[in-house]
C-alpha cells in the first residue's frame, strides 16, 4: 500500500509540475508512514513539507495541489486531510486494504521478493567457530541468524554466497592436538599429568580413544612429540569440523563453502596482502615488528601485522581472508561475530578501507550471548571446561524448528534467553508453536470447506466488499510483509520476521476465535476463505525465511 500511495503522490507532483502549479524541482525523498493516533488517518505523508523550501511555497499550499492531483490515488483513497504545517494524512478504502488477499494469492510463495540487490553479490560469513570443540547454543544463535540473513538477503534480489572460515592454522589447533595426544597417552596408562588452558571436555576422551583405534593412530604413540602433536591435530580437527558440518545439517544450515585459514598461507595470499599495502605505504617498522596505519583509516591505533620474532599476527590472515573476499567479486561482504570481538572491528574496517573499498561494503553484525535456562536456573557453558551444552543437544530435546525461531526472537545484539522449558512445550507460551498454530488453524478451515463442498472460489469473481472492518485490520498486517521484508534485508535483522509473525499470528487467533469463516452465506464464506489462505501463505513465506517448518495440522 505504501508503495502505491507513495507512486499516486509522485504522479500527482509530476502533473501539478505539468500544469505549472508547482516549479520544475526534483522530487525529494519524502515518508510515507502510519500516523501514531487512528484519528489522523491510514498513512501520512510530508511530502509537501519538503517541497516547500525548493518550492517556495506555504507547506499547506504545496499539501493541497498535491492532493487534488491524487484524487482517490485509483480508488485507494477515500478521503484525504491537511494536518498542521502540511502533512497530508490519508484515509484509505476498505477494499484498497482488502486487494491484498487476491495479489497474495496469485503471487504465492513470490509475495514479498523484491530486487533490493538485483544485480549485485553478497557474502555472508558465519559460524566460523573454531574447530576445536563441538558447536554450543552461542554458535547456534549466529548460525541462525546467518542463515537467515542470507534468505532475507535472496529474497530481496542479491545473489548470496554463504562461508564458514576455518581457523586452523592458529595455536588453538596445536593445543587441540595436544589435548588430544595427552588423553592418548593416558587412556594407554600414563600418568602424565594434563596441563592448564587445554581442553578437558570428554570429547577429548572419546576423540583419543577413536584416533588410537583407527590406522591412523596406530603408531601415534611411538611418534616423536611435534610428528605425534601433528597427526592428532589434523586428525581431530577434521572430525570436529566433519561433527560441526552434521550438527549444522540437523539445524537446517547448510553453508556453501568452508574456507581454510591454512589455504590463506599455502597459496602466498597473506604475503600478497602485506605487500598490497606496503606498495601503497602502509606498513611500517617499529621496534622491530611490522604494523599496520590502520589509525589513519578510522582505527584508534596502528596494529601489528608481524611481531618482532617474525610470527605473522591473526589480523595478518584476516586482512588477506577479507582482500580475497572482494577479489572473488562480492559487492557486499556480511560478518557475523561474537559480541566479545567488538574491539577487532574498526581495525578490520580500516583494513578494508585501505584496499580501496567503500565503509559500506563491510558490514559486521555482532552477536550477544545467550544464557541458557532449564527450569529457570542457568546451564553452564565453557568449551575448554567441558562444561557446555551443545547445539545438538538443544536442537535433540527442542527441535530445530523451535530452537531457530527462538533465536531469532530478540535483536542480534541484544542478550538472549532460551529456556529449554519453554521451547518444549506445546502452548500458545511456545513462539514457534503460536505461529505455527496458526498456520495449521488455516489449513483446518480450508480443509473444513473443501469437505463442505465450498472449495476454493478464484480471487477474481470475490465479492471483498461483504468483509468487515475485523477483516481490514487482518489485511493490513498481511500488506505490511513485502516492506517488512525489506527492511530486514536492508538492516539486516531477522529478529523483524519474528516479530512480524507474531503479530500477523496474534491477529488470525483472534479473528479465528471471534469470527466464524464458514458460514451459510456462500459469498461471505468465500471472501473469508481467500482472507485466510492469504494469511497462510504469508505466515508460510515468513516461516520459510526463518528455515521453520509451516505445519498443516499439529
Amino acid at each position: 500500500m505504501k508503495d502505491k500511495i507513495r507512486s499516486a503522490a509522485l504522479a500527482a507532483l509530476a502533473q501539478a509540475q505539468a500544469e505549472g502549479l508547482l516549479p520544475q524541482v526534483t522530487a525529494p525523498a519524502f515518508a510515507v508512514e502510519k500516523p501514531k493516533q487512528a484519528e489522523h488517518g491510514d498513512l501520512a505523508l510530508n511530502l509537501a513539507m519538503v517541497l516547500a523550501k525548493p518550492c517556495r511555497m506555504n507547506p499547506r499550499a504545496v499539501a493541497q495541489i498535491i492532493i487534488e492531483r491524487m484524487a482517490d490515488a485509483g480508488g485507494l483513497i477515500e478521503r484525504a486531510e491537511i494536518a498542521g504545517p502540511g502533512f497530508i494524512n490519508l484515509f484509505c478504502r476498505p477494499l484498497a486494504w482488502l486487494s491484498v488477499a487476491p495479489e497474495v494469492l496469485a503471487q504465492g510463495d513470490d509475495f514479498g521478493r523484491c530486487a533490493l540487490g538485483a544485480g549485485r553479490r553478497a557474502q555472508v560469513e558465519f559460524v566460523s567457530a573454531n574447530p576445536t570443540g563441538p558447536l554450543h547454543v552461542g554458535h547456534g544463535r549466529g548460525a541462525a541468524l546467518g542463515d537467515v540473513m542470507a534468505r532475507l538477503l535472496a529474497f530481496a534480489g542479491w545473489e548470496v554466497a554463504t562461508e564458514y572460515y576455518i581457523n586452523d592454522a592458529g595455536n588453538q589447533m596445536a593445543t587441540l592436538g595436544r589435548s588430544v595426544l595427552i588423553r592418548a597417552r593416558q587412556a594407554r596408562g600414563s600418568d602424565e599429568p594434563f596441563p592448564d588452558k587445554h581442553y578437558r571436555g570428554d570429547y577429548i576422551v572419546d576423540l583419543a580413544e577413536e584416533l588410537l583405534a583407527s590406522p591412523e593412530g596406530a603408531g601415534l604413540l611411538a611418534m616423536p612429540q611435534d610428528q605425534a602433536v601433528d597427526l592428532a591435530t589434523d586428525w581431530a580437527g577434521g572430525k570436529i569440523l566433519a561433527g560441526i558440518k552434521d550438527d549444522l545439517a540437523v539445524f537446517g544450515v547448510n553453508i556453501a563453502t568452508y574456507f581454510s585459514e591454512r589455504s590463506l598461507f599455502a597459496d602466498g595470499k597473506v604475503q600478497a596482502a602485506l605487500d598490497e599495502l606496503a606498495a601503497r605505504g602502509l606498513l611500517y617498522e617499529a621496534d622491530g615488528a611490522l604494523w599496520f596505519r590502520s589509525s589513519q583509516f578510522g582505527d584508534d591505533k596502528d596494529r601489528v601485522v608481524r611481531r618482532s620474532n617474525g610470527e605473522l599476527t591473526y589480523f595478518a590472515s584476516d586482512i588477506a581472508y577479507h582482500l580475497d573476499k572482494f577479489k572473488r567479486g562480492f559487492d557486499a561482504v556480511v560478518d557475523i561475530w561474537g559480541a566479545d570481538h567488538h574491539g577487532y572491528v574498526p581495525r578490520l574496517r580500516a583494513a578494508v578501507r585501505a584496499a580501496g573499498r567503500q565503509p559500506e561494503d563491510l558490514t559486521v553484525v555482532l552477536v550477544q550471548m545467550v544464557n541458557l535456562l532449564r527450569g529457570g536456573n542457568p546451564v553452564a557453558m565453557s568449551t575448554r571446561a567441558g562444561e557446555f551444552v551443545t547445539l545438538r543437544e538443544v536442537v535433540d530435546e527442542v527441535g530445530a524448528d523451535s530452537a531457530r525461531f527462538i533465536f531469532l526472537t530478540r535483536r542480534s545484539d541484544a542478550p538472549l534467553d532460551f529456556d529449554l522449558d519453554v521451547a518444549k512445550q506445546k502452548s500458545m507460551d511456545n513462539p514457534v508453536f503460536y505461529v505455527q498454530y496458526a498456520h495449521t488453524r488455516v489449513c483446518s478451515v480450508l480443509r473444513k470447506a473443501l469437505e463442505a463442498g465450498q472449495g476454493q472460489a478464484p480471487p477474481q469473481g470475490l465479492d471483498l466488499g461483504r468483509l468487515g472492518p475485523a477483516e481490514v485490520d487482518l489485511a493490513k498486517i498481511i500488506g505490511q510483509f513485502p516492506e517488512m521484508v525489506r527492511g530486514a534485508a536492508e538492516t539486516l535483522e531477522p529478529h523483524r520476521v519474528a516479530y512480524y509473525l507474531r503479530e500477523l499470528a496474534s491477529a488470525f487467533h483472534s479473528y479465528y476465535n471471534e469470527t466464524h469463516i464458514l458460514v451459510d452465506d456462500a459469498a461471505l464464506s468465500a471472501a473469508r476463505l481467500c482472507l485466510a489462505r492469504a494469511v497462510g501463505q504469508v505466515l508460510r513465506n515468513g516461516l520459510a525465511l526463518l528455515g521453520v517448518s509451516a505445519p498443516e495440522a499439529m
